[in-house]
């Protein structure tokens, strides 16, 4: 049925194609408490809360004037209280854990966790700097996995000392791609009683290469996560497995860190609007990356400099709830992501 519904809708236009095809599977599902199908939803999640103050503030402001509806707080952040703080000022704001295993350091005791820390690296008792060398000793087999589970645990259980419910569990430069990563996480989530977990796969449907051609790091950054792609199918078996709810996957990956100029339709509003109005049916969520470009955000070895203030201006704009509104794609929290899918799973 639904092959001759996708056919029947080919030369429609999107927003038509879009209003026959909501249409048509409410009338087929009506009753049956579906929720991700037919219906297309994104939580729009800020990443790096605590990582500055002005990280802080433009994760609020995006959140009370915007559409971020879910943010990941890092446990070792500089601006750790400072976001917590910020996190208890909206509580209509989902809060996650922003698992650091690289470019950080481990709140558990360093010599507890000894296998996770760099070797032989200029700065004792820190992670590795490298996402490359962070990738190769994972996928060796390098860490140990009691340690492992032992250092997520530790920065879940931070953020819930302070009073805040943990919604969900993501990780710094995606490193739950990894299966070791992946099976610690999951591990940590069942101890600390968090319900779900950020997918984190782009959908094949979403990344169209013509888009990125051309454009250096957009290229390479899209060839990576094509590659990455292959974990996708035993993400999902195993997340299912333990349990764990999440969504069907991520955008903004590719785009983040890409600047509008003028007139450039290669910039990251323009490549964003041509991935949403791509995504398929079901529940995606939207990493993003909103800030302030202050003396502290470049003291913080980070590449989102600029960007992050081009996502804050972009996330609160009037232009963007509008796009979302014509292409009905619903913003929804974590925690109503985790409730409604509970609340909807077909018995």
């Amino acid at each position: 049925m639904l092959r001759i519904l996708d056919a029947s809708l080919a030369g429609q236009t999107v927003h038509a194609a879009s209003d026959m095809r909501a249409v048509i599977c409410a009338h087929m599902f009506r009753g049956r408490g579906c929720y991700t199908f037919c219906v297309r939803k994104l939580i729009v999640n800020a990443d790096d809360l605590g990582l500055t103050a002005g990280v802080n503030r433009a994760i609020v402001e995006t959140h009370i004037g915007g559409v971020v509806s879910s943010a990941t707080l890092m446990a070792n952040g500089a601006a750790f209280e400072d976001a917590v703080s910020s996190a208890r000022s909206a509580p209509n704001l989902s809060v996650g854990c922003h698992v650091v295993l690289v470019d950080g350091t481990p709140v558990s005791p360093p010599d507890a966790v000894d296998t996770l820390l760099a070797i032989r690296s200029a700065e004792p008792d820190k992670f590795y700097t490298s996402l490359s060398a962070f990738a190769a000793r994972a996928m060796l087999g390098g860490f140990d996995r009691d340690q492992l589970v032992a250092e997520v645990t530790a920065q879940i259980r931070k953020l819930q000392s302070t009073g805040l419910q943990v919604t969900h569990l993501d990780t710094h430069k995606h490193a739950h791609i990894f299966p070791e990563i992946l099976a610690a996480l999951l591990r940590a989530a069942r101890i600390c009683g968090v319900r779900a977990i950020r997918n984190p796969f782009v959908p094949v449907k979403a990344m169209h290469a013509r888009q990125f051609k051309g454009k250096r790091d957009l290229w390479k950054r899209y060839g990576q996560v094509r590659m990455l792609h292959a974990f996708s199918g035993q993400f999902l078996q195993r997340t299912k497995r333990a349990g764990l709810l999440t969504p069907d996957g991520v955008v903004g990956v590719i785009e983040t860190g890409s600047l509008d100029g003028q007139g450039d339709s290669s910039g990251y509003s323009s490549l964003l609007r041509q991935t949403l109005a791509s995504l398929p049916d079901g529940t995606w969520e939207l990493v993003c990356h909103p800030g302030y470009n202050d003396a502290d955000l470049r003291a913080a070895r980070t590449r989102l400099l600029d960007s992050r203030e081009e996502e804050r201006r972009l996330l609160t704009s009037a232009e963007l709830r509008q796009f979302l509104e014509e292409q009905k794609i619903r913003v929804i929290s974590y925690r109503e992501f985790a409730e409604k899918f509970a609340g909807n799973r077909p018995e």
